[in-house]
């Protein structure tokens, strides 16, 4: 009787040794890590300083990396870098799996209740003045270990080119790779100073918007004038307004504007909330207010999210989405 098992068992045994084999040494290992580096500073010289090492050995790194995947990873000028398409796709794979690797040393070493790292979110200008930016140091004060970028614009970051890890926008857009998360229904308001309306007489319905200056907002996207929405029969109603004033890019130019006496102005009951307390600003066509616009946040899909985005993401929910 034969004690020899079949040829298959070899042929298993050396598949799985062949899988074990050593993809990365420590210099390979240490080379992406340079590489993540520069691309996250956007600078040879800045990730030299960063690691401690020479630019001309970054640049060295960089080009043995290019040479071991047969693809060039930067578009290098006298002044400035900038990644390939493929050099973006290996910086996004490679900064996750070294995050990844960083979070599991951690949880081995007991240290897994601490998100650490850099964390950059993309904000819109209302959003980041009056809700974010004012709950970061309590953020902070949770995960001190947290470092913390905010990009504030009203325009549409694109995951694929930029590096952030977050953004809120107005809405959810079409893109199954990203997941959203509502943060609140934030309610709209049409304010005035009380000298305007002294001046101007108080809007009784929409229908005398056309008598009055209505500060106007240039969507960023398209530049067109935005309409201001209504509660009309139940239902919201958009109407299209004039003025001779109009702010783009800000919307919190319009939210100056309007403080100044300049005429009525749509904007976030958050906005302005405490110029009605103190009574510097007025409410006007309550009858007709209730309509919101949500506020989402957005974060790309993942098998794999770091701790400080989900600690970060938890975060906001929970102070916002009551």
């Amino acid at each position: 009787m034969s004690l020899q098992p079949p040829a298959r068992h070899y042929q298993d045994a050396s598949d799985r040794n062949q899988n074990m084999k050593r993809q990365f040494d420590d210099l390979q290992l240490g080379s992406i890590e340079l590489f993540c580096l520069a691309a996250e500073l956007g600078s040879f010289t800045a990730a030299a300083v960063a690691a401690s090492v020479t630019p001309a050995a970054v640049s060295r790194t960089v080009q043995r990396l290019e040479e071991r995947l047969g693809a060039r990873l930067f578009v290098r000028t006298t002044r400035q870098i900038r990644l390939t398409d493929e050099g973006r796709v290996y910086f996004e794979q490679s900064r996750a799996a070294l995050a990844q690797l960083v979070d599991a040393e951690r949880q081995i070493s007991g240290q897994q209740a601490a998100p650490a790292g850099r964390l950059r979110i993309s904000l819109p200008t209302p959003y980041a003045h009056y809700r974010v930016l004012p709950v970061l140091p309590e953020f902070r004060s949770l995960y001190p270990e947290v470092e913390i970028d905010v990009h504030i614009s009203n325009r549409n970051v694109d995951f694929a080119d930029d590096t952030y890890d977050l953004s809120v926008r107005g809405r959810a857009p079409d893109d199954s790779n990203l997941i959203a998360r509502k943060l609140e229904d934030a309610e709209l308001v049409v304010v005035a100073t009380p000298e305007y309306l002294r001046r101007a007489g108080k809007p009784e319905s929409p229908d005398d918007l056309p008598r009055h200056e209505c500060i106007q907002f240039e969507r960023p996207s398209s530049g067109r004038r935005i309409p201001w929405t209504f509660q009309v029969n139940d239902e919201d109603t958009d109407i299209m307004t004039a003025g001779s004033y109009a702010a783009s890019e800000d919307i919190l130019g319009g939210a100056t504007l309007v403080r100044a006496g300049a005429g009525l102005f749509q904007t976030y009951r958050f906005v302005v909330e405490q110029d009605l307390r103190d009574g510097t600003l007025v409410e006007v066509l309550q009858e007709f207010g209730g309509s919101t616009r949500p506020f989402v946040l957005l974060y790309p899909s993942a098998r794999y999210v770091t701790r400080r985005v989900r600690a970060f993401v938890d975060f906001l929910v929970d102070k916002f989405s009551a």
